[in-house]
């Protein structure tokens, strides 16, 4: 059997991110012999006239099509992918009547809305790993209905539990797509677990993940590290979902990463939560280079309303930390969400002044998506309906304070600041980032706009 998966992202900015979902998903596949597994990423694939020629000299007997976003979260510039995925959908069955199977994280939250959009035959609910599931079944002629998490337009399913077991990717570096990431901005992706435990209200990746941390060994995901190096990866973004959010195997990760020899830089997504004495100078050490703290709030009302895990004053003593561990630092904001009013706007602006030498980026507004709290706090308002679709993005209104009056002060308060940034930045940043890729920088490179 020959199979054929798709990476449909072609989602640049801030940068571009290196599909790592797929590496999971072909290894799983490679488990049964007699299996041709080739990944198209149209981030280098580059046009649909291409990708059917693809598909045409591969003639695959399944394809697969990997969904991970479905907006850009972004209400300052608000982008839906959907008519992009359905026009991707569409030139796949122009050269192609073979199965088509969808997958992936934004599939996951809309599978059976996408399922009749894009006419496909199955999808694949929570971790794409399961195709081989539904592979094994049709190749054997067996009933497919016992395919956890199995949808198709005709059938529906719940979110099945998590995996069990270890996951293990397959990164193969003689794929073409590789060599797009290397040559704009260098970077390549790792896990080192899935899940997350944290009840942030607006918050996917407990519904996607599963609430309980499943983890990768460290010495694994030193090994995984170790083949990104030697591939040329010029950095290394661990895409967990909050990389410090169980601080032992982190710390265990960072070791084995020494131990490994890894001497590129790397960079992660952190919960500003206090951590542990010389945390963030053991993992500098280690090579990492870069920390963006979803920090969402500098009111400690509103982290108490958006069940945050920390108040502000961690948050100030984890920048501290960060900072005098000689480490780049960003800092995520999200004003909008439920109670927030000009007193709790006020209170944020006034404390970013305490977060020298970061980046802020202040994306106005929070995306209301199915299966967080965020949405049923939405619905018992009467912002939204339950009938209602939420494809299209569509975001939270705070009663005290309207969505305007939110970014009429945050692009105030940002105006002359470099390192202020509303929302990703747009398609002018897209462009300067494009253009110092050309020129050889790599890593995510917002800390040139550090003041």
């Amino acid at each position: 059997m020959k199979v054929l998966l798709v990476s449909a992202s072609t989602l640049t900015v801030p940068y571009p991110v290196y599909p790592l979902g797929l590496d999971y998903v072909a290894h799983a596949l490679s488990a049964s012999a007699g299996r041709r597994i080739k990944i198209a990423d149209m981030n280098e694939v580059g046009d649909y006239a291409s990708l059917e020629k693809m598909i045409r000299g591969f003639s695959p007997d399944i394809i697969g099509l990997s969904l991970r976003n479905i907006d850009n979260t972004d209400m300052n510039d608000p982008r839906a992918f959907i008519n992009r995925y359905r026009a991707l959908a569409e030139a796949i069955r122009r050269c192609s009547d073979v199965p088509l199977v969808l997958g992936g994280s934004g599939f996951t939250l809309f599978p059976a809305e996408i399922m009749n959009i894009l006419n496909a035959d199955y999808g694949i609910i929570g971790e794409g790993e399961r195709l081989n599931l539904l592979l094994n079944a049709l190749e054997k002629q067996e009933d497919i209905s016992a395919v956890p998490g199995l949808i198709t337009r005709k059938t529906e399913t719940e979110t099945p539990p998590p995996l069990a077991g270890s996951f293990a990717g397959n990164f193969d570096r003689e794929n073409a797509h590789v060599q797009f990431y290397l040559e704009n901005g260098g970077m390549l992706n790792l896990q080192t677990k899935r899940g997350c435990h944290f009840k942030c209200i607006y918050c996917t990746y407990p519904h996607i993940e599963g609430e309980k941390l499943r983890f990768i060994p460290p010495e694994e995901v030193a090994d995984a590290a170790l083949r990104l190096q030697e591939a040329g990866a010029k950095y290394i973004y661990i895409t967990d979902s909050v990389f410090n959010s169980d601080y032992p195997h982190t710390l265990e990760v960072a070791r084995a990463f020494e131990n490994a020899g890894i001497s590129v830089p790397w960079g992660a997504f952190f919960a500003p939560t206090l951590p542990p004495r010389d945390y963030y100078k053991i993992m500098a050490s280690a090579g990492l280079a870069h920390v963006e703290f979803g920090t969402d709030s500098l009111s400690d009302r509103m982290l108490a309303s958006y069940k945050k895990p920390f108040r502000t004053d961690q948050i100030f003593e984890a920048h501290r930390q960060a900072k005098e561990a000689g480490l780049h630092i960003a800092h995520y904001l999200l004003p909008g969400g439920p109670g927030e009013n000009c007193d709790s706007l006020n209170e944020t602006l006034l404390n970013i002044d305490k977060l020298d030498k970061s980046v802020l980026f202040i994306f106005s507004g929070i995306r209301i998506y199915p299966h967080t709290e965020l949405y049923d706090i939405a619905v018992k308002e009467g912002q939204i309906s339950e009938s209602q679709s939420m494809l299209e993005p569509v975001f939270y209104q705070a009663e005290s304070i309207t969505q305007e009056e939110i970014i009429r002060r945050v692009t105030g308060y940002a105006k002359g600041h470099t390192n202020r940034i509303v929302g990703a930045g747009g398609n002018r940043t897209g462009d300067i980032l494009s253009r110092m890729y050309k020129s050889g920088y790599h890593g995510p490179l917002w800390e040139y706009l550090i003041q």
